[in-house]
């Protein structure tokens, strides 16, 4: 039987509490996640895999003058000697680095298809090429110039860098984002130009206000462009505390057509939102009829977005429809900002905007400190060689005569001319023909120089005050490179003012158009275009055993109101409604009404009106017209009815009404005052007219000198003395050759 390998002793073999063991690998593996993945460094603003990208972009020389390399050698270098992970998750941070409607200051130059902003996926790594850019140049300047700290990478096989000198302000120009254990990263992309006057600002001003620094940092510069409409208030708090949101609308503009008619073009889309999603969502609410003023949507990009909207009709103004637009699409959207960095201890927290400026300068201090060490050591090395070489060539006779006599010349060249082990080895490992060239005023020259720029390293290295000169002015040479005077550098995101509420009603994006609503008995309504009559809604087609019933003519933009017999109003959108092609839809469908509930009255809101209900138990009151209109489904209870009880009646209180008419099922007619029916919101309302076994049939609103109407009758003031009388009586039987209808309007 075979030996088994890395079989651990059972004497090796130590109890530990299971709790506590999936805690410590829970914890180790939510640090690495933190650390090695998901937060960016606050002193370069990468990742570790997007370090390792550009480190071994580097090793490869491709420099922004170099040629272009295939994007999979990039790939397989990252992974052999840096990033043993997946090779596409690698591709696709190298993608993201190089598109530019990704990232505000691409850090990766690529060459072939790299995706676009319709979410298009790009080409497989073998068939793209990249190389780093100027930006990318400057985060890795000075690396050799032991700048920072080196590590060894995965396998100890080589070294990798632990964060880059970051020449360029990367964290919040380029931004970030990543989810760790627990917490998350969200940085939006910021205007380089800004960032590097605030840094300035705070070179001066180690102690400057948020708000200072807000008013250089003006807000996120997004690649995409857009508007930011996110009040100051809001964008200085954010900056403040480290978290909050950044509200980001498309930039848009109306193109006037003839005829009074427009039409809205698109041109620059929030940061983030795919172009293809956004007219497909687009596209849905217009097949919804959601917002039916809106017509048509067309994409017509070509290098730059041309989004063309299409309204139904010119007047609605351009403005209303975009507000609606910007509600229920991707045409507006809330950015997160979450600074949740890892600073230069590794450890994860929540900074402020100066706080992440602070330790951008901080960095470059050390860098620049480290970097002028080294310079300073290789200068000192240097000067030894140059004195070295002088003295070599003031005694270049002698010291050919040593060499060429001595079998160990070295010993006695240092005795001989006082010379250290340093200019004795140069010295000998010249070539003869340099014997030729070496002229005592070049050496002189250049040890002049460098004895000058010794001086000033020292000089820098001892006084904090030309440090801070230093860094200002390579923070100037940044800001000359890629400020708002280049193209690259412009701010693209517009800031404007935060919207304000525009008052609009539900006519404001619905086509005005007069139609005829037709409800049948058995419930079922419907929207005919165009103002039918009588003959025209009756000669219309229903459902076998059904019939018309309601007929009213409204406008597209009206609401209709529905009276049930449980008391409720209901109100209904006419531009809701079915079309009168097939039988409609019923009404029972459309809001909460039972089916042992039927429908009183169906009438268009106008606003202003009063209204006369009233139960089949002789109860009712007067309510205005507009405390009746429902905003759900449910409706709004108006008459309270008891067990067994119904609501019968409803009349529009014509202009002048002054009397109140009741008729009962057993046909006993009241008139009396209308002043005696209280006005109310809610409720049973008072007695109209007192029966015992009787029911009451109607009841309706008319002014008496006018007469009462009465079916297709009129009848006559003076005829109406002997059913004159108060509220809560009985009443008498009509006149014979009376309407004999048990219902005064049909």
């Amino acid at each position: 039987m075979a030996k088994r390998n890395n079989v651990v002793p059972l004497a090796a073999v130590k109890p530990v509490q299971f709790g506590q063991a999936l805690q410590e690998r829970y914890l180790s593996y939510a640090l690495s996640t933190i650390m090695a993945r998901s937060l960016p460094d606050v002193r370069d603003g990468l990742k570790p895999v997007h370090r390792r990208l550009l480190y071994a972009m580097r090793q490869l020389r491709l420099d922004p003058n170099s040629a272009f390399k295939k994007s999979a050698r990039v790939v397989g270098d990252v992974i052999g000697q840096y990033h043993p992970h997946g090779d596409q998750s690698i591709y696709d941070a190298l993608v993201r680095l190089a598109q530019e409607f990704a990232a505000r200051y691409p850090l990766i130059e690529g060459q072939g298809n790299f995706g676009n902003i319709d979410g298009d996926n790009p080409a497989a790594m073998r068939y793209t090429e990249a190389r780093l850019t100027a930006v990318a140049e400057a985060l890795l300047s000075g690396i050799d110039e032991d700048a920072v700290d080196f590590r060894p990478n995965y396998d100890g096989s080589t070294e990798e860098p632990a964060v880059l000198p970051g020449g360029f302000p990367n964290l919040m120009a380029n931004g970030a984002a990543g989810i760790a254990v627990g917490m998350a990263c969200s940085i939006p992309p910021h205007n380089a130009g800004e960032l590097c006057d605030a840094l300035l600002h705070l070179i001066k001003t180690p102690n400057a206000r948020i708000d200072t620094l807000v008013e250089l940092v003006k807000g996120p510069d997004f690649p995409t462009g857009g508007v930011l409409v996110e009040p100051r208030e809001s964008i200085v708090e954010a900056y403040r505390t480290g978290r909050g949101a950044f509200r980001l609308r498309a930039r848009w503009t109306a193109e006037q057509l003839p005829r009074g008619q427009y039409r809205i073009i698109v041109t620059e889309i929030p940061y983030q939102v795919q172009k293809g999603r956004l007219i497909e969502r687009i596209a849905e609410i217009i097949n919804a009829k959601k917002l039916p003023i809106l017509d048509d949507v067309r994409d017509e990009s070509a290098d730059d977005v041309r989004i063309v909207l299409e309204p139904r009709t010119g007047n609605v103004p351009a403005e209303l429809l975009m507000e609606q637009l910007f509600r229920l699409t991707d045409l507006e959207i809330r950015f997160p900002l979450n600074l949740n960095v890892l600073d230069k201890d590794n450890t994860p927290r929540v900074m402020d905007l100066r706080e992440v400026l602070q330790a951008f300068l901080d960095h470059r201090r050390e860098v620049l400190v480290r970097r002028s060490t080294f310079r300073l050591a290789a200068i000192e090395r240097r000067l030894e060689i140059l004195e070295g070489y002088l003295i070599a060539y003031l005694n270049l006779d002698r010291l050919i005569k040593i060499i060429r006599e001595e079998d160990e010349p070295k010993p006695k060249m240092i005795k001989a001319f006082g010379l250290t082990d340093t200019q004795a080895e140069a010295i000998l490992n010249m070539r003869l023909r340099a014997l030729r060239r070496l002229e005592e005023f070049e050496i002189k020259g250049e040890h002049k120089k460098l004895s000058a720029e010794r001086k000033e390293l020292k000089a820098l290295l001892k006084d904090e005050k030309l440090q801070w000169q230093a860094i200002a002015a390579e923070v100037q040479e940044t800001k000359r490179k890629f400020g708002g005077k280049t193209e690259l550098g412009r701010r693209r995101t517009e800031l404007g003012d935060a919207p304000a509420d525009i008052e609009h009603a539900v006519e404001d994006f619905v086509e005005r158009e007069p139609i005829t609503i037709v409800c049948s008995d058995k419930g079922w309504i419907r929207a005919a275009k165009g103002h039918l009559d009588d003959k025209q809604a009756a000669d219309l087609k229903f459902k076998e055993g059904d019939g018309p019933r309601f007929a009213v003519h409204a406008q597209s933009t009206d609401k209709v109101l529905v009276f049930g017999t449980n008391g409720r109003f209901y109100t209904l959108p006419c531009d809701k409604l079915p079309s009168a092609r097939g039988h409609g839809e019923p009404v029972r469908l459309m809001v909460e009404l039972g089916n042992e509930q039927d429908i009183v009255r169906l009438e268009v809101f106008r606003g202003g009106r009063r209204f006369l209900v009233a139960s089949d138990a002789g109860r009712g009151f007067v309510v205005p017209e507009d405390e009746v209109v429902a905003q759900t489904r449910n409706g709004r209870q108006v008459l309270n009815l008891a067990d067994k009880e119904k609501a019968v009646a409803f009349s529009i209180m014509p202009e002048g009404a002054d009397s109140i008419a009741v008729l009962s099922e057993g046909r006993k007619l009241l008139i009396f005052p209308a002043e005696q029916v209280p006005e109310m919101g809610r409720g049973r309302g008072v007695l109209l007219q007192k029966s015992k076994a009787d029911r009451l049939a109607d009841a309706q609103l008319f002014k008496l000198g006018d007469g009462l109407p009465w079916g297709n009758r009129l009848i006559p003031a003076d005829e109406l003395k002997f059913w004159r009388g108060e509220r809560a009586q009985a009443g008498r039987l009509p006149e014979k050759g009376w309407p004999r209808a048990k219902r005064f309007r049909d």
